[in-house]
């Protein structure tokens, strides 16, 4: 059985509810997973959007949350987690806001698509003092037995 994530809030390929972006009240949205690998020993949750700042001309890559050595035991999150309740041991990244926690979509203009990844490590990684994502991502090499992803889109409302 292959890693899954998911979430209550919307269907992979669908519209993020605008309760969890910078038009609503910005909160997470509860994610769901199933099927971690036996030999896991951590989670890491990396959410992005590659279309920043428009669509039809990416230039970058936009890192909206990171959170890792989520323990193995948990199962999802909840809503609007934040930092106090987190799972025991769960530790932060830096966003592209240069602030730990969640940053919901707030594409500049069009239609962005924003990836929920879960990673399933053979270890925990430990303190790695507020890594960016690329940081993380180094420090995750050789060390993933699996990988689900989950993607939702979000479009500014015209004004």
């Amino acid at each position: 059985m292959a890693l899954e994530l998911s979430s209550p809030a919307f269907r992979s390929g669908g519209e993020i509810p605008s309760v969890h972006t910078c038009e609503g009240k910005d909160l997470s949205p509860a994610l769901e997973w199933r099927n971690l690998p036996r030999e896991a020993r951590s989670l890491v949750l990396i959410v992005d959007d590659p279309d920043a700042p428009d669509p039809k001309a990416p230039k970058m890559t936009w890192v909206h949350w990171i959170l890792y050595d989520l323990p193995p035991a948990a199962t999802g999150l909840p809503e609007a987690v934040g930092t106090g309740a987190l799972p025991a041991g769960t530790r932060e990244g830096v966003n592209d806001w240069r602030r730990t926690g969640y940053g919901g979509p707030c594409p500049p203009i069009g239609r962005h698509r924003y990836f929920f990844k879960l990673y399933a490590l053979d270890a925990p990684l430990g303190d790695l003092a507020l890594p960016t994502k690329a940081a993380l991502e180094k420090a995750m090499q050789g060390h993933v037995l699996a990988s689900a992803e989950l993607m939702g889109t979000y479009e500014k409302r015209r004004r």
